[in-house]
């Protein structure tokens, strides 16, 4: 039981996503735009900035939001994506096998995101995807997968070569897949990634990650 409940504290501890989406008709981008511009800096502040004794109640406040956003756009990708990534992270705190189901749940709004737009967010959703792959347990306990997270994670850096996310957590698989040396080149891509309009707080946070990893792999 014991062996089970960590490697479900293994589950995402965060997952972010790319800031920009596709143009969309003017009569419905603002409202979206500025819902979904609302959930991911509540998300990083969470992520980033909020004592972690204090995270797994205010994910679960947001994961509240992030529903009633996504039911207020039906047929919009980007309030699927980040409802994912917020539901993904309250797993990532609550950890244990509670968190197994809220994973299950996360899964579920990233496809429904792909079959609607799979380049929404510059492929933030096969990137979000590709994480909960590698990141939760495989049969029986949950559905990890190894490969299908790399092919999940090589559609995201297709569509954003030079993403801070899509790089850095690309690298990341390729550590925990025993590829650390080309784990490197995607690190420091990460890094190195153009920085994110509105994003400061997202783009610090996950270079400081990379750099960290990156650290581990050369030591």
């Amino acid at each position: 039981m014991n062996n089970r409940r960590n490697a479900i504290r293994t589950v995402i501890a965060a997952i972010a996503a790319a800031a920009a989406w596709a143009a969309v008709p003017a009569a419905q981008a603002a409202p979206v735009d500025d819902a979904v511009t609302a959930l991911q800096h509540d998300w990083e502040v969470i992520r980033y900035q909020t004592p972690p004794a204090e995270r797994e109640k205010r994910f679960e406040t947001l994961a509240v939001n992030a529903h009633k956003v996504s039911e207020s756009f039906p047929g919009r990708a980007e309030p699927l994506v980040w409802e994912g990534i917020v539901v993904s992270s309250l797993a990532g705190e609550k950890g244990g096998l509670g968190a197994l189901g809220l994973v299950k749940q996360a899964k579920a709004l990233y496809e429904r995101a792909i079959q609607i737009d799979g380049n929404v967010l510059e492929g933030s959703a096969y990137n979000s995807l590709g994480v909960l792959y590698y990141k939760v347990p495989g049969w029986p306990l949950g559905f990890g997968d190894k490969a299908r997270a790399g092919q999940m994670l090589q559609k995201a850096l297709a569509l954003n070569p030079q993403g801070i996310d899509a790089n850095f957590f690309y690298g990341e698989y390729l550590v925990e897949t025993d590829h650390e040396t080309d784990a490197v080149t995607y690190l420091q891509r990460a890094i190195d990634a153009p920085p994110r309009p509105g994003r400061q707080i997202a783009d610090a946070g996950r270079r400081e990650e990379a750099r960290q990893l990156l650290g581990k792999i050369k030591r």
